[in-house]
């Protein structure tokens, strides 16, 4: 036998290190140099990390721990890394730590009666599922629903919160495949034993084919919706009559006569994508983004109606957003497993300036964080809610919480996941701490 291989040679190599950190007591270890093994990966270094803390805290509970060299993530071994990037291992090599960007506790699944085709987890008090049994339901916590949304008679694709913190009523849409969007209006602090019906007060009309996606204008004032018409809308979110505004009669059931609503017309079309369009945001006031099965991802300016910028990524898309760095960095997935991202203000922005391709099926949904310009998620068909960090090409964390398609996902709360899935599953996977 080899006496190398006997005495463990391959692992005795050994480097200096300093771990530094931006986290607070109790995760602050010392910072003078010690010596370790080049072969330990992330797991190892973990390991080692949570050894020093409890050696000055013995009540504190390990967790895991993600590090960096010179800003990028340690995805291999010490030794590997250093290699791949031609760093010195004669030098005092200083690694940054910080908390794994994972969840540590699953919610029991909110069970619902067909497939959960959208999620919107912009409020911090409650969010939003929409489902294929056409039902809006609003959620205070996992398991408690405290509204149901009546009135779409076919399945609901997109659901946006218009005003996430607004004090009393909160202002709701939903888009649906019976070519319709509705807004709603309802108080969230409202106490219920049982969830309460709601009927929509305004009903918006125009679209020729499914309604795909609805996003609404940062002030609240209007909607813009996205559809299989290849047509994107334009909508007023007012509750009274306005000029473009019909007034639908007064049905009867069972009886009763029922309050009437009001029907919107829309104001704007935009007009330009040669398929369906299947995702829209408005982080702007004066801009709207869109993405469509054409290929293309596509600036409009809202005041003038004009196309101002095209991106085109050779696949159908499926779902879009804007965040990241300066609120400016456009992510979308589509008809492959790749999570593309776009700088539109660098020059040649046909091309990504990343690409994740862990997924292995079409990906259905993607959503930067909001408090950070790192870090967004990604939901495929593959069954699986992956977290993501621009500093490195691995995901930071798989969520494999559902056993079919996942159909929708969103941030909520800042520190936890909702996804919804051809499970009929609503699912939240909480306490992720994200920096």
């Amino acid at each position: 036998m080899n006496m190398d291989e006997e005495n463990g040679e391959g692992s005795t190599k050994r480097i200096q290190v300093r771990f530094v950190t931006k986290l607070s007591a109790p995760f602050k270890v010392p910072t003078n140099a010690i010596a370790i093994p080049a072969d330990l990966t992330r797991f190892g270094l973990s390991s080692l990390v949570n050894a020093l803390i409890q050696s000055n805290d013995a009540d504190y509970e390990p967790e895991p721990f993600d590090f960096l060299i010179d800003g990028e993530f340690v995805r291999m071994s010490l030794e590997q890394f250093l290699l791949a990037k031609g760093i010195s291992a004669e030098r005092i090599l200083e690694i940054e730590y910080t908390r794994a960007v994972a969840p540590r506790k699953e919610e029991d699944p909110s069970l619902h009666d067909d497939w959960v085709s959208a999620v919107d987890g912009s409020s911090s008090r409650f969010f939003l599922t929409g489902c294929y049994d056409g039902l809006g339901r609003v959620w205070k916590i996992a398991g408690l629903c405290t509204h149901i949304l009546e009135g779409h008679c076919d399945a609901i694709t997109s659901v946006s919160i218009i005003n996430p913190e607004g004090l009393e009523t909160v202002t709701l849409a939903t888009a649906s495949k019976d070519q319709t969007l509705r807004l709603w209006k309802l108080n969230t602090d409202d106490p219920v034993n049982h969830p309460m019906r709601v009927r929509a007060y305004k009903i918006l009309r125009g679209h020729k084919s499914s309604v795909q996606s609805v996003a609404a204008q940062t002030s609240g004032e209007m909607v813009c919706s996205a559809s299989w018409d290849c047509t994107i809308n334009i909508w007023q979110t007012n509750d009274f009559n306005a000029e473009d505004d019909l007034v639908s009669k007064k049905r009867k059931i069972g009886g009763h006569v029922e309050e009437s609503q009001l029907e919107g017309e829309a104001f704007t079309t935009l007009v330009g994508h040669t398929q369906c369009v299947s995702s829209v945001v408005w982080p702007l006031r004066e801009s709207i983004y869109s993405a469509s099965w054409d290929h293309s991802i596509r600036k409009w300016d809202v005041e003038t109606g004009k196309n101002m910028t095209d991106i085109f990524c050779g696949k159908a898309l499926n779902c879009l957003d804007i965040g990241g760095e300066g609120s400016a960095l456009i992510v979308a997935g589509g008809s492959d497993p790749v999570v593309r991202i776009w700088d539109p203000r660098k020059p040649g922005t046909s091309a990504p300036v990343f690409q994740f391709a862990s997924h292995t099926s079409w990906v259905s949904a993607c959503k930067w964080h909001d408090q950070s310009w790192f870090h967004l998620l990604s939901a495929s068909y593959d069954g699986k809610v992956m977290l993501w960090d621009l500093r490195t090409a691995w995901p930071l964390s798989v969520i494999e919480s559902h056993s079919d398609k996942v159909l929708s996902a969103d941030w909520w709360k800042s520190d936890s996941v909702i996804s919804g899935g051809a499970d009929s599953k609503l699912c939240i996977s909480s306490e992720i701490p994200v920096r």
